[in-house]
């Protein structure tokens, strides 16, 4: 998954100002039920949890913003791939873990499709167009506009709606992230929404928290995202130990077994890790020997 930015919490207030014959009125967003406008804070979070989700083929396409419409061909650290289905990728997953000391590449037969976050689906032609898009999803990321996937809203969820003079002008039931996600990029300039609260969502780690209004939402959001950039950071660390583990071979310093030190009977061997959580114990002294597999 590309590292998703945390977004800083802070609070919204704009302006709503509509004539009367006698006076002029203000209302406040954010808080006010009935005053949450297409461009405040609310919005955008019901907006960007409710984007199309394309991570879970980052490791093959490189891009969280798109994903891959199957089937399509690929060229995988020089072999041809046929990817029929989402389960394919299981292909490209083996084939990367086969070298340690390899530079994976893919290279698409295009032209492919692929589905954008607004859900539309688009024909890349080539890799500059491919490229391209990899450039605006970085743009989306660097700017808190790329989906939000580590908090999933349980639907149905309703919607009411209302004018600028607080007038309710209808209610509507949402059933699935896109249409959350038109409602939200539908809306005008001169109409208000408020969440029928409470809702409920479920967090990366499947529990299921109860939400009552949209602080607690943008409050739940903040936390998952400052988790998720924690697990970023911690998996690219963990990339560089693998790096470090799969391209060195080691020997054994000191081995102790059941508080017994054996490190004489491997002072002979060597060690060397492999990317797939296996190990090859070679020894270097009697070469006759067979060497010694592991995990």
């Amino acid at each position: 998954m590309k590292t998703l930015k945390l977004l800083t919490v802070f609070a919204l207030t704009a302006i709503i100002g509509f004539t009367s014959c006698q006076s002029e009125e203000s209302i406040t967003t954010g808080e006010n039920p009935n005053a949450n406008t297409s461009n405040s804070t609310a919005a955008k979070n019901f907006q960007r949890t409710s984007m199309a989700d394309g991570s879970e083929d980052d490791f093959l396409d490189g891009n969280s913003c798109t994903k891959l419409i199957f089937p399509l061909n690929a060229v995988v650290n020089g072999q041809n791939v046929s990817l029929i289905s989402k389960a394919d990728l299981s292909i490209v997953a083996a084939i990367f873990a086969q070298f340690n000391d390899d530079a994976d590449s893919v290279t698409f037969d295009f032209p492919i499709s692929v589905q954008l976050s607004n859900y539309t689906e688009v024909v890349v032609n080539n890799q500059s167009e491919f490229d391209a898009l990899q450039q605006e999803c970085e743009s989306a990321e660097a700017q808190g506009r790329d989906a939000i996937s580590c908090i999933d809203i349980n639907f149905p969820v309703t919607m009411l709606t209302y004018n600028v003079a607080l007038e309710q002008t209808g209610s509507t039931v949402i059933q699935s992230e896109k249409a959350m996600f038109n409602f939200m990029s539908d809306l005008s300039n001169s109409e208000l929404f408020s969440v029928n609260y409470p809702i409920s969502i479920t967090t990366k780690s499947g529990t299921s928290v109860q939400i009552n209004g949209d602080a607690e939402f943008q409050t739940a959001i903040s936390d998952c995202l400052a988790i998720e950039e924690e697990e970023d950071q911690a998996e690219e660390m963990a990339a560089e130990v693998e790096a470090m583990l799969t391209n060195t071979t080691f020997k054994v310093k000191t081995f102790v077994d059941t508080s017994v030190d054996k490190t004489i009977e491997l002072k002979d061997f060597t060690v060397k890790f492999s990317n797939d959580l296996t190990l090859t114990g070679k020894n270097i002294i009697n070469t006759t020997l067979n060497d010694v597999e592991g995990t």
